[in-house]
Protein backbone atom coordinates (compact mmCIF):
# COMPACT_ATOMS: atom_id res chain seq x y z
CA UNK A 1 0.00 0.00 0.00
CA UNK A 2 1.37 3.57 -0.72
CA UNK A 3 2.26 5.99 1.86
CA UNK A 4 1.21 9.64 1.04
CA UNK A 5 3.55 10.62 3.72
CA UNK A 6 6.17 8.80 2.52
CA UNK A 7 6.12 10.24 -0.81
CA UNK A 8 5.47 13.93 0.34
CA UNK A 9 8.96 13.14 2.50
CA UNK A 10 10.70 11.41 -0.43
CA UNK A 11 10.03 14.56 -2.33
CA UNK A 12 11.06 17.37 0.39
CA UNK A 13 14.40 15.32 0.92
CA UNK A 14 15.05 15.46 -2.85
CA UNK A 15 14.29 19.15 -2.65
CA UNK A 16 15.53 20.42 0.33
CA UNK A 17 14.27 22.52 3.27
CA UNK A 18 12.34 24.72 1.03
CA UNK A 19 10.16 22.25 -0.01
CA UNK A 20 9.05 22.07 3.40
CA UNK A 21 8.26 26.12 3.64
CA UNK A 22 6.40 25.63 0.39
CA UNK A 23 4.50 22.99 1.78
CA UNK A 24 3.04 25.06 4.80
CA UNK A 25 2.30 27.76 2.47
CA UNK A 26 0.29 25.80 0.08
CA UNK A 27 -1.86 24.57 2.85
CA UNK A 28 -2.29 28.10 4.06
CA UNK A 29 -3.04 29.71 0.86
CA UNK A 30 -5.75 26.92 0.10
CA UNK A 31 -7.16 26.89 3.77
CA UNK A 32 -7.82 30.48 2.44
CA UNK A 33 -9.21 29.77 -0.66
CA UNK A 34 -11.04 27.14 0.30
CA UNK A 35 -12.75 29.56 3.27
CA UNK A 36 -13.73 32.16 0.60
CA UNK A 37 -15.21 29.89 -1.99
CA UNK A 38 -16.77 28.42 1.61
CA UNK A 39 -18.18 31.97 2.53
CA UNK A 40 -19.71 33.07 -1.24
CA UNK A 41 -21.07 29.87 -1.00
CA UNK A 42 -23.07 29.79 2.15
CA UNK A 43 -22.12 32.69 4.25
CA UNK A 44 -22.46 36.05 1.59
CA UNK A 45 -26.50 36.07 1.17
CA UNK A 46 -27.44 36.31 5.04
CA UNK A 47 -25.62 39.65 5.86
CA UNK A 48 -26.03 41.24 1.96
CA UNK A 49 -29.75 40.24 2.66
CA UNK A 50 -30.21 42.05 6.28
CA UNK A 51 -28.58 45.03 4.56
CA UNK A 52 -30.71 44.67 1.35
CA UNK A 53 -33.77 44.68 4.22
CA UNK A 54 -33.14 47.74 6.16
CA UNK A 55 -32.81 49.71 2.94
CA UNK A 56 -36.09 48.72 1.35
CA UNK A 57 -37.33 49.66 4.29
CA UNK A 58 -36.29 53.41 4.44
CA UNK A 59 -38.71 55.98 3.61
CA UNK A 60 -35.78 58.66 1.84
CA UNK A 61 -33.35 57.28 -0.32
CA UNK A 62 -33.00 60.25 -2.19
CA UNK A 63 -31.17 62.49 0.25
CA UNK A 64 -27.59 63.17 1.06
CA UNK A 65 -27.85 61.20 4.16
CA UNK A 66 -29.81 57.74 2.42
CA UNK A 67 -26.70 57.81 -0.22
CA UNK A 68 -24.39 57.71 2.64
CA UNK A 69 -26.03 54.91 4.08
CA UNK A 70 -26.19 53.06 1.13
CA UNK A 71 -22.29 53.75 0.27
CA UNK A 72 -22.01 52.34 3.75
CA UNK A 73 -23.54 48.81 3.27
CA UNK A 74 -21.83 48.53 -0.07
CA UNK A 75 -18.79 49.22 1.95
CA UNK A 76 -19.40 46.53 3.87
CA UNK A 77 -20.28 43.86 2.08
CA UNK A 78 -17.41 45.26 -0.25
CA UNK A 79 -14.97 44.30 2.79
CA UNK A 80 -16.76 41.19 4.18
CA UNK A 81 -16.44 39.81 0.16
CA UNK A 82 -13.06 40.75 -0.17
CA UNK A 83 -11.45 39.58 3.53
CA UNK A 84 -8.33 37.20 3.07
CA UNK A 85 -7.77 38.37 -0.73
CA UNK A 86 -5.02 40.68 -0.39
CA UNK A 87 -3.39 38.10 1.99
CA UNK A 88 -4.22 35.40 -1.09
CA UNK A 89 -2.31 37.48 -3.20
CA UNK A 90 0.45 37.86 -1.52
CA UNK A 91 1.05 34.18 -0.61
CA UNK A 92 0.75 33.78 -4.46
CA UNK A 93 3.35 35.93 -4.72
CA UNK A 94 5.77 34.77 -2.53
CA UNK A 95 5.66 31.09 -3.67
CA UNK A 96 7.69 31.34 -6.49
CA UNK A 97 10.22 33.75 -4.32
CA UNK A 98 10.18 30.89 -2.16
CA UNK A 99 11.03 28.29 -5.34
CA UNK A 100 14.07 30.68 -6.43
CA UNK A 101 14.96 30.36 -2.80
CA UNK A 102 15.49 26.85 -3.63
CA UNK A 103 17.16 26.81 -6.43
CA UNK A 104 19.65 28.79 -5.06
CA UNK A 105 20.32 26.72 -2.18
CA UNK A 106 20.33 23.91 -4.72
CA UNK A 107 23.07 25.29 -6.73
CA UNK A 108 24.92 26.12 -3.54
CA UNK A 109 25.05 22.26 -2.99
CA UNK A 110 25.98 21.95 -7.17
CA UNK A 111 29.17 24.80 -6.03
CA UNK A 112 30.23 22.64 -2.90
CA UNK A 113 30.55 19.67 -4.78
CA UNK A 114 32.26 20.94 -7.72
CA UNK A 115 34.94 22.93 -5.18
CA UNK A 116 35.65 19.54 -3.27
CA UNK A 117 35.54 16.76 -5.98
CA UNK A 118 36.35 18.53 -9.11
CA UNK A 119 33.45 18.62 -12.20
CA UNK A 120 34.62 14.97 -12.79
CA UNK A 121 31.84 14.00 -10.64
CA UNK A 122 28.95 14.52 -12.86
CA UNK A 123 26.74 12.28 -11.08
CA UNK A 124 26.87 14.55 -8.06
CA UNK A 125 26.19 17.55 -9.78
CA UNK A 126 22.88 16.13 -11.87
CA UNK A 127 21.39 15.42 -8.33
CA UNK A 128 22.29 18.93 -7.04
CA UNK A 129 20.77 20.57 -10.57
CA UNK A 130 17.81 18.42 -9.68
CA UNK A 131 17.75 19.52 -6.06
CA UNK A 132 17.86 22.97 -7.62
CA UNK A 133 15.29 22.36 -9.70
CA UNK A 134 12.35 20.80 -7.86
CA UNK A 135 11.75 23.59 -5.54
CA UNK A 136 11.18 26.25 -8.40
CA UNK A 137 8.91 23.98 -10.08
CA UNK A 138 7.20 23.12 -6.82
CA UNK A 139 7.04 27.49 -6.35
CA UNK A 140 5.32 27.64 -9.73
CA UNK A 141 2.88 25.34 -9.56
CA UNK A 142 1.31 26.30 -6.24
CA UNK A 143 1.65 30.05 -7.75
CA UNK A 144 -0.03 29.28 -10.81
CA UNK A 145 -3.12 27.41 -9.11
CA UNK A 146 -3.11 29.85 -6.44
CA UNK A 147 -2.99 32.46 -9.02
CA UNK A 148 -5.99 31.25 -11.04
CA UNK A 149 -8.34 31.01 -7.80
CA UNK A 150 -6.84 34.74 -6.84
CA UNK A 151 -8.31 35.95 -9.67
CA UNK A 152 -11.08 34.18 -9.85
CA UNK A 153 -12.06 35.26 -6.04
CA UNK A 154 -11.51 38.69 -7.00
CA UNK A 155 -14.12 38.68 -10.00
CA UNK A 156 -16.83 36.72 -8.02
CA UNK A 157 -16.52 39.49 -5.15
CA UNK A 158 -16.33 42.35 -7.36
CA UNK A 159 -19.45 40.77 -9.38
CA UNK A 160 -21.32 40.06 -6.20
CA UNK A 161 -21.09 43.74 -4.87
CA UNK A 162 -21.89 44.90 -8.46
CA UNK A 163 -25.31 43.28 -7.93
CA UNK A 164 -25.72 44.34 -4.50
CA UNK A 165 -24.98 47.88 -4.98
CA UNK A 166 -27.65 47.40 -7.97
CA UNK A 167 -30.31 45.81 -5.72
CA UNK A 168 -29.94 48.91 -3.66
CA UNK A 169 -32.73 51.36 -5.60
CA UNK A 170 -31.86 55.23 -4.95
CA UNK A 171 -35.36 56.25 -5.85
CA UNK A 172 -36.91 58.13 -8.67
CA UNK A 173 -37.78 61.20 -9.15
CA UNK A 174 -41.74 60.44 -8.82
CA UNK A 175 -41.17 60.32 -4.93
CA UNK A 176 -42.07 63.18 -3.14
CA UNK A 177 -39.84 63.10 -0.09
CA UNK A 178 -38.61 65.63 1.41
CA UNK A 179 -34.84 65.44 2.24
CA UNK A 180 -34.51 66.08 6.22
CA UNK A 181 -31.65 68.15 7.65
CA UNK A 182 -30.79 65.23 9.75
CA UNK A 183 -29.45 62.21 9.13
CA UNK A 184 -32.02 58.97 9.80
Amino acid sequence: MIDPWQDINAFAEQGGPVIWLLLILSCLLWTLIIERLWYFWFGVSGNADALRVQWQQRIDRQSWCAHRVRDAFIAEVSIRLHTFLPLIKALVLLCPLLGLLGTVTGMVTVFDVVAVEGSSDAQAMARGVFRATLPTMAGLVVSISGLYMSAQLQRWADNRVARFADSLPIGSDDQAVEASHGCA
